[in-house]
């Protein structure tokens, strides 16, 4: 396959602070799936729909934007779950904007039904869509959103 048309069913997730932690933290909030459970069904549900998938967490804001960065060139499309840095990183807001390709923001929690300081997320206005509030399904709706959106371009 050439490096243009595997970039074309290439989606990469990236997976912000504390996500690692995702079952032994506020499981009130995130549930009980892991960040492997979590990257599990993800791929089980890639390979469903037909595109490459690769997962990337970080708890370094400079990680996730190289991260960002470097997909410009690899991948079709952007999934990212920013966690705290959704509320604080404008590097990873320009990152994003940089990236020209379609992002798709999740959060296991609804931020908005959250501390005031969550409910503004420095991306919202520059991905092309978020999900949030639906715990780990979060990932899975957007990554469906995602490829229909890879598959209308």
């Amino acid at each position: 396959m050439s490096e243009s048309s595997d970039k074309q069913t290439r989606v990469l997730v990236v997976h912000g602070p504390n996500l690692n932690l995702l079952g032994d933290r506020e499981n009130s909030l995130y549930g009980d799936a892991s960040l492997a459970e979590i990257d599990d069904a993800l791929a089980g549900l890639a390979a469903e729909l037909g595109v490459g998938l690769e997962s990337f967490q970080s708890n370094s804001e400079g990680e996730i934007v190289s991260a960002i960065q470097d997909a410009r060139s690899s991948y079709a499309g952007l999934l990212i779950n920013p966690a705290a840095y959704t509320h604080t990183s404008v590097a990873i807001r320009d990152a994003v904007i940089a990236v020209k390709v379609p992002v798709v923001e999740v959060h296991l929690s609804n931020i908005h039904r959250r501390e005031e300081f969550r409910h503004t997320s420095l991306l919202a206005d520059v991905v092309t869509g978020q999900v949030l509030g639906f715990g780990a399904s979060s990932y899975l709706l957007g990554l469906r959103a995602l490829v229909d959106l890879l598959g209308d371009n």
